[in-house]
């Protein structure tokens, strides 16, 4: 194997959880090993599992990690704004994410992984959070979040799917900026 250059201790576990972001993102849990991401850390897979305890904590750390950016990318973007305002730049904070698929591949491995009891808590716990975060951040109605929130997993698939890289109309109307207009009639009121 070849050796890394010596990395402290803190720089060497934010080495291995890019790496293993990368990794899950792109093969889930079941489909990398923690061989393979101490192998492109440059470490032993046992160092890993010093660091992390398990490969499943490992993933577990990484998925948090992939929602709690989400939420302060999108809290950085709503700045001061409330309402409708905060949505639009969140919204363009969440369409320019498709530049980083990780992120958002991420998100969709974890649910993928929810069959595991302990992974549904944690990714429900995760997703909650980021869904408070967008209400808290708006103040808007129960209905526009949740709207909010299914355009975000239409990205999250768009990105999965590679769709910007497709010349077809329905790939572009899929990625396609949702402007704030549509979600003033969405309210709780009017959907009842």
């Amino acid at each position: 194997m070849e050796r890394a250059g010596r990395l402290a201790g803190v720089d060497r576990r934010e080495q291995v959880l890019k790496i293993a972001a990368e990794e899950f993102a792109a093969h889930g849990l079941h489909g990398v090993s923690a061989e393979v991401i101490a192998r492109k850390a440059g470490i032993t897979h046992a160092y890993v599992f010093r660091l992390f305890g398990t490969k499943k904590q490992l993933f577990l750390e990484v998925v948090r990690r992939a929602f709690t950016a989400m939420a302060d990318g999108l809290a950085e973007a709503a700045g001061p704004a409330k309402g409708l305002q905060a949505l639009a730049a969140m919204g363009q904070r969440y369409h320019d994410s498709l530049s980083d698929r990780t992120l958002l591949l991420l998100q969709l491995q974890a649910f993928a992984a929810c069959g595991d009891p302990e992974l549904r808590a944690a990714v429900r716990e995760s997703f909650g959070e980021l869904w408070q975060a967008v209400s808290d951040l708006t103040g808007l109605d129960a209905v526009q979040v949740k709207t909010f929130m299914a355009y975000g997993m239409l990205l999250n698939t768009s990105a999965a799917l590679g769709l910007a890289e497709l010349e077809a109309d329905w790939a572009a109307q899929a990625t396609t900026r949702i402007r704030t207009g549509l979600f003033e009639h969405l309210t709780s009121e009017a959907n009842r």
